[in-house]
């Protein structure tokens, strides 16, 4: 009797392990289907990547307060919209002195409110705006206290002098990234700023090597290479499990295999013509593909004055400008969208310039798309695209687009 109790208990529990499998396979499958490229093919997460979902509009918010960090009201907003945000260049800089301080604050907050969230650290690649702790001495007078810290930054082929910065409110040089030590020193700096903020990844700015990217140096080629060392040595460095982000680096190609996402930041007109929208569908595709994050920033016109380093200004109207213009890029983003592609609205990098305004349309059920976009005619610019509760359309070249929510 014994022995056939055991019998019966192997039987039982052979049967309960193999209904897991299948649960767990099914589920597996579920989540392959739900992460499905336009292109038939199916996206690989990452264990350390936030989670995705087609429920709603994918969102990302990057906003700083060089005044202040964020009421708890504010970053339960925040986090009631996105497990996915970054930490602007100045925030908290008044208040505590120190970026990274106040990236600390916010990444605490976040964690404590909703822990799954990823909260990156932002630091520039490029220009050496103050704020964070290891830039404090990139200003005339810590130079004139540390004269080898000139030759971390760039030269002005015009003057012979320091190139500075003189659009914007806050001074700042320019790092010369061709200088491998400086390389070492920046990458350093990145790392430990990671660290002390406890930040779930790192968002590096101008990541872009081109004719647009204004640089001063004579040979692009060779900055795009000491590009790519600086973004290779920092990946190895913060280890496997941090996200690294490089702003509009989706088609600089040395940089391109070593970052986790990418942003398409959409600066300027010519990033936000027709033909350039068109090129962003196909790297998504490709970001996808190489199971890369993609994230779609637009920001809504005729805000008047907004300077991150100072504070908002000069921005009446702008709020309802911002839903008015919202359905056109909108459609743009969910045309082009894959699996992990993010939408990020706003009209500034400033917290209140509509990193706190409620979008409805931005949390209404979405569904999974149903598959790639279509173009009416080849060589024309309107496009269409079906959800499982949304059907998009958008025409490109007059700017005029309609999603249609069921």
């Amino acid at each position: 009797m014994k022995k056939l109790r055991v019998q019966f208990q192997s039987i039982i529990a052979a049967g309960l392990a193999s209904c897991f499998i299948m649960l767990s396979l099914s589920a597996h499958a579920q989540q392959k289907s739900t992460l499905a490229i336009s292109d038939g093919s199916s996206f690989e997460s990452k264990a350390y990547f936030p989670e995705f979902s087609w429920e709603t509009t994918p969102m990302y918010y990057h906003f700083g307060d060089i005044d202040r960090v964020l009421t708890t009201d504010e970053a339960k907003f925040i986090a009631n919209r996105t497990d996915f945000v970054c930490i602007e260049k100045s925030h908290a800089y008044n208040k505590l002195g120190d970026q990274v301080m106040g990236t600390k604050y916010e990444v605490e907050a976040f964690h404590q409110i909703k822990p799954e969230t990823k909260v990156l650290f932002y630091y520039n690649s490029y220009v050496a705006w103050p704020f964070p702790r290891f830039n404090k001495e990139f200003t005339p007078e810590g130079l004139a206290k540390n004269k080898e810290l000139a030759e971390f930054l760039a030269i002005d082929p015009k003057t012979g002098k320091l190139l500075e910065k003189t659009n914007g409110s806050a001074f700042s040089y320019y790092f010369d990234a061709l200088n491998p030590e400086f390389r070492k020193w920046w990458v350093a700096s990145a790392v430990e700023g990671l660290k002390i903020s406890g930040a779930d990844g790192i968002f590096v700015d101008r990541m872009n090597v081109d004719e647009n990217a204004d640089y001063h140096v004579d040979d692009l080629n060779e900055l795009a290479k000491a590009k790519g060392e600086m973004m290779a040595a920092l990946k190895a460095q913060i280890g496997p499990d941090k996200i690294l982000v490089g702003n509009n680096g989706a088609r600089t190609k040395e940089v391109f295999p070593v970052c986790d996402a990418f942003m398409f930041e959409h600066y300027n007109a010519t990033v936000t013509n027709k033909e350039n929208l068109l090129k962003e569908w196909e790297d998504m595709v490709r970001v996808a593909k190489a199971g890369k994050i993609s994230i779609y920033r637009f920001g809504a016109k005729g805000k008047g004055k907004s300077d991150i380093t100072i504070g908002a200004t000069k921005t009446d109207g702008i709020e309802q400008r911002s839903m008015d213009q919202l359905e056109y890029y909108h459609a743009c983003y969910l045309i082009g969208a894959q699996p992990y592609s993010y939408f990020q609205w706003n009209w500034g990098w400033n917290l209140k310039d509509g990193n706190l305004v409620d979008y409805p349309a931005l949390q209404k059920p979405l569904g999974r798309p149903k598959g790639a976009f279509k173009r009416e005619k080849p060589d024309g610019w309107i496009f269409t695209r079906e959800f499982e509760h949304a059907n998009v359309w958008v025409n490109t070249e007059t700017k005029r687009a309609k999603i249609t929510w069921h």
